[in-house]
């Protein structure tokens, strides 16, 4: 195998391990932040979107209370996460085709469709009403200090438990088929070659084409341009490395797998450090209310995540893949968000804006905010692994010490 067969089997092809990529998302999200003054977000800018399609059918939306909160200016070629959310879906997708791994692909059941759609419904939902989702008022979240980000995230784990429970309805279960497209499409070898080789002639144009549309936003402001750039490396990673906070959270109650669970922790504690450093530079961290809107949000982001069977990165990537299934949960996250919208009067008066907004390197001090979150990432970190020996198998009685082997 030449040297360039081997980097591109290595590198390109074969999925990367989960850990060091999350760490990497957690560097990067710290340098996004300090370059263009917001995190690493994305279901806010769905929302948005779900406005201007409402604006198309004759609707107002730049006047309803949630959109003056948010902001609904311009197009999302004119705002910093709406060029990210390009750059991480075109980025996906180049790193999608030069591992031959974009595929048009059914689900197995057809049920998976409607549970896809109704699971994204309630995540987006969820998200907005807790002012984020897995990346805001979690990954990132937790890195800007505000304690609404824990409450977020303690409540989308019990919220996952939930929606596993219910996934294991009996008319939720999807009966286990195999599939034959993949046997199929890869059964010839030379086909499977041939294949390879379009699609990274095909990935290799579609990175021209985002290499292009950044330059064009450099050209309209550094922030827009640097966006672009971070989307590209947000969208590579997660899909190179099958990054899904889903898995991460129905593996705490189903499997007991740690990896994806530490990755997170840890991206989030190198993310801290940097974002730490920026906030001290002058930015300005983005503090959201500690209010039921954070709780009943995590629990209904949880519960819908898992129904739907992927997160909002994890949807993204999958999309971009081929994944049928995953681009109805996308447009399930678009309406749920866009409802939180709609009834954002009645929510928010009640559930998030009447309670503070807490920062704890205000209220405790840069110092001890900084060694407090680092505290409780510790304790999350030791939490996941005590859950994770519920599922070793225990030593067989005959194993211990003064007991007759029967073998």
């Amino acid at each position: 195998m030449s040297s360039l067969s081997a980097f591109r089997e290595r590198y390109l092809v074969r999925f990367w391990s989960p850990l060091p990529a999350l760490v990497a998302l957690g560097v990067a999200s710290a340098y996004y932040f300090a370059i263009t003054g917001t995190f690493w977000a994305v279901t806010g800018e769905f929302t948005r979107w779900g406005g201007h399609v409402l604006a198309w059918f004759g609707a107002q939306p730049e006047q309803w209370s949630y959109f003056k909160l948010l902001g609904l200016n311009g197009t999302p070629l004119d705002r910093v996460d709406g060029v990210m959310i390009i750059g991480m879906l075109l980025g996906a997708l180049c790193t999608a085709l030069w591992a031959n791994n974009v595929s048009l692909r059914w689900p197995t059941s057809r049920r998976r469709l409607l549970q896809g759609l109704v699971g994204g419904i309630i995540a987006g939902f969820g998200a907005r009403l807790a002012m984020g989702c897995n990346l805001a008022a979690f990954f990132t979240g937790i890195p800007m200090f505000s304690l609404h980000a824990w409450a977020f995230m303690l409540a989308t784990v019990a919220g996952a438990w939930v929606g596993v429970k219910i996934c294991l309805l009996p008319w939720l279960r999807t009966p286990l088929r195999v599939g034959t497209q993949a046997s199929a499409l890869f059964a010839d070898p030379e086909a499977t070659r041939r294949r390879a080789g379009l699609q990274a002639r095909i990935g290799v144009g579609v990175a021209l084409v985002a290499v292009a549309f950044a330059a064009w936003r450099f050209d309209a402001s550094l922030v827009l341009g640097m966006a672009v750039l971070f989307g590209l490396l947000f969208g590579g990673l997660i899909e190179r490395a099958q990054i899904c906070f889903t898995s991460a959270a129905r593996d705490l109650w189903t499997t007991g797998r740690t990896r994806a669970a530490y990755g997170i922790l840890l991206g989030m504690t190198v993310a801290c450090v940097g974002t730490f450093g920026a906030i001290a530079l002058g930015a300005s961290p983005k503090i959201f209310w500690m209010g039921p809107n954070a709780i009943i949000g995590g629990v209904l982001f949880g519960i819908g995540i898992v129904v739907a069977g992927g997160c909002e990165t994890g949807w993204m990537y999958r999309a971009m893949e081929g994944q049928v299934h995953f681009w109805v949960v996308g447009v399930g996250n678009v309406i749920g968000g866009t409802l939180v919208a709609v009834y954002w009067d009645a929510l928010g008066s009640t559930l998030a804006l009447p309670y503070p907004k807490v920062n704890l390197l205000e209220r405790f001090g840069p110092t001890s905010g900084l060694m407090l979150t680092f505290a409780g990432l510790a304790v999350a970190m030791l939490l996941v692994h005590l859950n994770a020996k519920r599922f070793q198998p225990k030593r067989s009685s005959l194993d211990e010490p003064g007991t007759r082997s029967l073998a």
